[in-house]
């Protein structure tokens, strides 16, 4: 199987979700924050998710930001998510393979 050949994984449940609101986030250039996902969107536990779906081949950015407003306080240490290009795979996602071959 060449790289060209390989697909995305098949996303289902929380993590489709989330790759969804990041994509959207993305599309109208809207910062995607960790508490953006726990409190607007009910997802408990995002950066698990996120971590999930960077082992799955995605190519997630996290930046931390030392602080930010959020719903009227300051917050200090968030994530903010950004989804990179490629979208998937993440660059050298199948380094392992290559060097096999």
């Amino acid at each position: 199987m060449t790289y060209q050949d390989r697909k995305p994984p098949t996303l289902t449940g929380q993590r489709a979700e989330v790759m969804q609101i990041i994509r959207e986030y993305g599309y109208r250039s809207v910062p995607l924050y960790s508490l953006t996902l726990t409190g607007e969107f009910s997802i408990p536990e995002a950066a698990a998710r996120i971590h999930e779906l960077r082992e799955m081949g995605f190519n997630i950015l996290s930046i931390i930001h030392p602080e930010i407003l959020y719903r009227g306080r300051v917050r200090r240490g968030v994530a903010q998510y950004v989804l990179g290009t490629p979208a998937w795979p993440r660059p050298g996602f199948f380094a392992d393979d290559e060097e096999a071959a």
